[in-house]
């Protein structure tokens, strides 16, 4: 009778721990991810997580092991900044910060919100744009395009394929998926929110975007849009490399999306959030990517691609500016009616 005593004061005692550890879980109502800041979180030059850690008052800090910034949020409002690290290792450290048991991210939001290169063709420096679908620029053939046929658009092509003017066909042995949709009427009730909001527009921006005079998109003020992510760890750039973007886009999305923004990060954040929905850690249907324009993804006439590349980010205060300022509605509407978004998303 001891020993049956004994066992049940210790299946009570655990039954008990596990109660309290559940009820003490970290429950983030929205994550905000930025993928690098410059400096302090807060009273100097501005990266893309500043103005969330001084605007929403993100005043607390938590230490994940795995992760090289400090998480921060606001205790009141139950919003998380997460600074993920720049190109597609930024899946990783979200993978460390989602396997913490402290937290349960089951019922949280991701904002995915970063500046980005913008297609002259699509949109203008300073816009912003809800992505539909992000595309993995990563994963490819690729051979000098010196070498490559005369009728060939560039060097590269998705793996399995035998042209980079077929439709790509993925081998089982390849990594998968390549493109990722987001759920549809979430993000349309984003852009819904926010489509007519009033974005920076600078003499800078004015000056810069007047030389692009073929690219009538390229010439408007900046504006909100439903525009795609592509994500490539390489750092291209130029009209060559734009048209691959646009294929590949094109072609994984079976027409459907435009490539709007250019990053480093989103393929691999959508990679990693995708592993961990499979694992019951995240849902992904509650997942957003916001980009603004920092800087064209090629040059105006008369320039060439390597000045380009590394000239000035004209359009970087204003991107910075507009991801806030686009972002934070949905952000702050999620929070606000967070007694019926906690179980049924916005449609």
């Amino acid at each position: 009778m001891k020993i049956f005593a004994v066992c049940t004061a210790v299946i009570l005692c655990a039954t008990l721990a596990s109660r309290g550890s559940a009820a003490e879980l970290i429950r983030p109502k929205v994550i905000v991810v930025a993928t690098f800041e410059v400096g302090a979180d807060t009273g100097d030059t501005p990266g893309e997580f500043q103005f969330w850690a001084e605007r929403e008052h993100l005043a607390g800090t938590i230490v994940v092991p795995g992760l090289d910034h400090p998480v921060r949020f606001n205790p009141d409002t139950g919003v998380y900044g997460v600074v993920s690290g720049t190109t597609a290792r930024a899946g990783l450290q979200l993978m460390a910060l989602c396997l913490d048991p402290r937290f349960d991210l089951t019922h949280s939001y991701w904002l995915v919100n970063g500046i980005a290169g913008v297609n002259p063709a699509v949109a203008s420096e300073g816009s912003a744009a809800w992505a539909q679908h992000v595309i993995d620029g990563d994963i490819a053939f690729e051979i000098d395009s010196r070498e490559a046929p005369a009728d060939w658009p560039c060097g590269i092509m998705s793996m399995g394929n035998h042209s980079p003017l077929e439709k790509p066909t993925i081998p089982t042995w390849a990594p998968k998926p390549m493109q990722w949709t987001l759920k549809p009427a979430l993000v349309a009730w984003a852009f819904a929110l926010t489509k007519d909001i009033a974005l920076v527009d600078t003499p800078a921006g004015q000056a810069h975007r007047a030389q692009y005079t073929t690219f009538p998109a390229a010439l408007k003020p900046p504006r909100v849009l439903l525009g795609d992510s592509f994500g490539s760890c390489r750092y291209w750039h130029g009209a060559r490399m734009q048209k691959w973007a646009d294929d590949w886009t094109r072609l994984y999305t079976n027409g459907a999306g435009i490539c709007a923004m250019t990053d480093m990060e989103d393929q691999g954040i959508a990679g990693a959030l995708t592993r961990l929905a499979a694992m019951g850690r995240v849902n992904f249907e509650r997942v957003l990517f916001l980009r603004t324009g920092s800087n064209f993804s090629e040059p105006p006439a008369g320039q060439s691609a390597a000045e380009s590349m590394v000239a000035e980010y004209i359009g970087g205060p204003a991107a910075l500016e507009a991801a806030y300022r686009v972002g934070s509605p949905v952000v702050h509407e999620l929070v606000k009616n967070w007694a019926r978004y906690e179980t049924q998303p916005p449609e």
